[in-house]
């Protein structure tokens, strides 16, 4: 068995019920021309290629022509390095523009990447997948006042999320 398939199975197991997890919702619609533009990161479950990130988070989006979207994630190590990561998003629900499939690397499979939460004026956004694996608070300010992100965690719980998985991403504005 390949270390990938293992490390799969292993996750699988050790996750009991993920299975069972209710359907997740979406947000109902998702204008791609007003979510394109930068995005800061509020707060995310850990996610493994995050690891490094201390501070600074954020994400850009840019919509083409052919609809896809071109995404650049940044992030400022505890060292002070920044680091930059690209990928192409494509849209899965043309429905409802909420679910995207994004590849970092044309190597591996694209990830699932569903706009969960917005408010009317796109000023935040919370996005997760299926499993409940991963899950990022954006905004577009580096910072969110509390009742709006109290407002944010109280919905995640109405989705299956664990608010408690939630840590903050430290930004200074860069």
């Amino acid at each position: 068995m390949g270390a990938g398939l293992a490390a799969a199975l292993v996750y699988r197991l050790a996750r009991p019920g993920a299975e069972s997890l209710p359907a997740l919702e979406t947000a109902a619609h998702v204008d791609l021309e007003r979510y394109q533009g930068r995005w800061f990161e509020i707060a995310r479950y850990p996610a493994p290629w995050q690891r490094c990130c201390a501070k600074n988070t954020t994400a850009e989006y840019a919509l083409r022509r052919d609809g896809s979207v071109v995404v650049e994630n940044r992030c400022t190590t505890a060292a002070g390095r920044v680091i930059v990561a690209r990928a192409v998003a494509t849209v899965a629900d043309a429905a409802t523009n909420a679910k995207l499939k994004v590849k970092f690397n044309p190597f591996l499979p694209a990830g699932d990447y569903w706009i969960i939460d917005r408010d009317a004026e796109y000023r935040y956004a919370v996005v997760g997948e299926p499993r409940r694996r991963f899950l990022w608070v954006l905004s577009r300010t580096p910072s969110l006042d509390d009742a709006t992100f109290a407002h944010i965690r109280a919905r995640l719980t109405e989705r299956s999320y664990d608010p408690q998985r939630l840590e903050r991403t430290p930004q200074d504005g860069g």
